[in-house]
């Protein structure tokens, strides 16, 4: 059997080992590198060329469908797997345009892990039993409203709007934001005005409560 060579991209440590220790045992893949945000594998990219590349959504200074852009465009060959929290049609949506071969929950299985890479390797595409019924909801809503699914609010958000969304209702402050994202914090109060203006929000409390209702986050 031909060795699978993988590379992570995800900015938790904890998480990075936990993959690692999820795939150690495995005969025909290997983790190869690991990068901790998009310049980190870019660079890394240089030296080595994965088979299969595992990608975070939430990264600093680049999300992970940017960088599944980028692969798409550029390294046509890389098949690209998102292990993400965020599973809202939204970001799963996002995720296609950008060219993804698979999409997975981070709290999936080891078998379906191994699953999806074997799978996505092979040509194909793999998506989780939840990440599949969502994305078949939305096209059946979208058949039976004549809606597309970019029509919703959120997919108005930017990339990086949504990546500040995120923060935000999570409890970070303007500051910690900046720096999580190496950018300004007046960068970061202007993105959240925008964010908003076209969720037609108010307060916080309205982001929060929206986050809520569309399973950007659980409660």
């Amino acid at each position: 059997m031909k060795e699978i060579s993988i590379i992570l991209v995800e900015d938790h440590q904890l998480v990075r080992d936990g993959i690692k220790s999820l795939l150690s045992d495995t005969k025909n893949i290997k983790i190869i590198g690991e990068a901790q945000s998009a310049y980190e594998f870019f660079d890394l990219l240089k030296i080595k060329q994965p088979d299969v590349v595992l990608l975070d959504i939430s990264l600093p200074t680049m999300s992970g469908i940017e960088i599944a852009k980028i692969l798409t465009a550029d390294f046509p060959k890389i098949k690209k797997l998102m292990l993400s929290m965020y599973t809202s049609e939204d970001f799963i949506f996002n995720s296609l345009r950008a060219g993804i071969n698979g999409y997975l929950p981070k709290n999936t299985t080891r078998e379906e892990l191994l699953m999806a890479i074997n799978e996505v390797n092979s040509g194909n595409e793999y998506f989780s039993k939840g990440i599949s019924d969502t994305i078949l909801k939305s096209y059946v809503k979208s058949a039976k409203y004549g809606n597309s699914v970019s029509d919703g609010k959120l997919s108005n958000l930017t990339t990086r709007e949504h990546e500040i969304l995120l923060y935000v209702v999570e409890g970070m402050n303007n500051k910690s934001i900046a720096d999580k994202l190496n950018i300004s914090i007046r960068t970061v109060e202007t993105h959240k005005t925008s964010i908003m203006r076209k969720l037609n929000l108010s307060s916080t409390v309205d982001l929060v409560k929206f986050a809520i209702k569309h399973n950007i986050i659980e409660i």
